[in-house]
């Protein structure tokens, strides 16, 4: 009966074989002098020396800081909104309104990425509908994304739009699965929805937020390169430049293959360890944990 189990996992392992497991045979182009002519074997051997070169280089602090300030951002104000929401949709009582709400809340994800970041930089143009709304409020300045100061909160806060329905399904999926019987009697001793919430609600759902969170601390340095790059410009490069976005600009537009690869491989080895560490703790902690 398990052969059938076996054959069904050999597409899965297969995928990660070939699509995650054999590209790490090119992390060595980040120890050598890369050239195409030449092959990852057949280019010199440098060691460290890429490695020595980024950690001493100006960009080195300014990507870092730029990276990890937004990953913050990230965490502590998008991660925490689709759990808001799902709280939010579960207390509602109207099956109508709750549809609706997801639904809207859904349709952002669904839209292409190069369409989201159009609309974003039409918006905060200098003639755009959200630039209007702060310049009648007496804000005055340039467009929006012209300015260094701005970036981080936009790109947080459209992320937040974009992402908060997709990512509020798991919440709602552990919602469902709370016993039911739990609110009853909760009921029954005079709790209030507050104090269900408080007590039966979250707890329920602290293990799938446990593990949601662990696997985004393994993704915290991650920031998406698409987004940024689409959003980005040399003026915002001080606050808007981002590992990801560095090791495009080095790798494809710059041809710096072996510089950018050391970039990426230092940026794994992090998550990396920023994963086993969240693990740990979360299994030290309230027992959830991915091993």
């Amino acid at each position: 009966m398990n052969k059938y189990l076996y054959l069904m996992m050999i597409p899965v392992l297969a995928f990660y074989v070939i699509f995650h497991y054999a590209p790490m045979y090119g992390a060595l182009i980040a120890f050598k002098d890369y050239t195409p002519m030449k092959g990852i074997m057949g280019s010199d051997w440098v060691g460290l020396k890429h490695f020595k070169d980024f950690f001493g280089s100006y960009y080195f602090w300014r990507i870092l800081k730029n990276t990890l300030i937004i990953s913050l951002y990230s965490l502590l104000f998008e991660f925490p909104a689709p759990i808001i929401l799902a709280l939010m949709i579960n207390e509602v009582r109207s099956k109508t309104f709750k549809r609706v709400a997801q639904t809207i809340t859904y349709m952002p994800y669904f839209i292409s990425l190069v369409v989201i970041c159009g609309i974003i930089t039409d918006f905060t143009n200098a003639d755009g509908v959200v630039h209007s709304l702060f310049r009648a409020l007496g804000y005055e300045g340039q467009a929006m994304l012209q300015q260094p100061n701005l970036f981080r909160p936009i790109y947080i806060i459209s992320e937040i739009w974009q992402r908060i329905g997709w990512e509020s399904i798991i919440y709602i999926a552990a919602l469902m699965s709370i016993d039911q019987e739990q609110y009853e009697a909760a009921r029954m001793d005079g709790a209030s929805r507050w104090k269900q919430m408080l007590y039966i609600t979250l707890p329920g759902i602290m293990p799938t937020i446990a593990i949601m969170f662990i696997l985004r601390m393994g993704n915290l340095l991650n920031v998406g390169f698409e987004k940024i790059i689409l959003l980005y410009n040399p003026v915002t490069y001080e606050t808007a430049d981002v590992i990801s976005s560095f090791v495009y600009r080095k790798g494809l537009l710059e041809f710096g293959w072996s510089y950018s690869s050391a970039v990426g491989l230092f940026n794994s080895v992090i998550n990396l360890i920023l994963l086993i560490t969240a693990n740990y703790v979360s299994r030290k902690v309230n027992e959830s944990s991915l091993w």
